[in-house]
């Protein structure tokens, strides 16, 4: 039971901290999200997964 109840605990931790993290961000958008700022993406020359940028052009979202 003592499992259960620190699995809930710390899992609630987590989803408020990302809740905080969102709230706190101008317009609520995590940076850093396209393929243009993933350097291992950037290597390969692929697109985003999201909006299909490549990582020579601006996010699109």
């Amino acid at each position: 039971m003592e499992t259960i109840i620190i699995s809930i605990l710390l899992l609630s931790l987590a989803i408020s901290g990302i809740a905080i993290k969102i709230l706190l961000k101008k317009d609520g958008r995590f940076s850093g999200t396209c393929s243009s700022n993933n350097p291992l993406i950037q290597k390969e020359g692929g697109a985003c997964g999201i909006c299909g940028a490549k990582p020579e052009e601006k996010c699109n979202s």
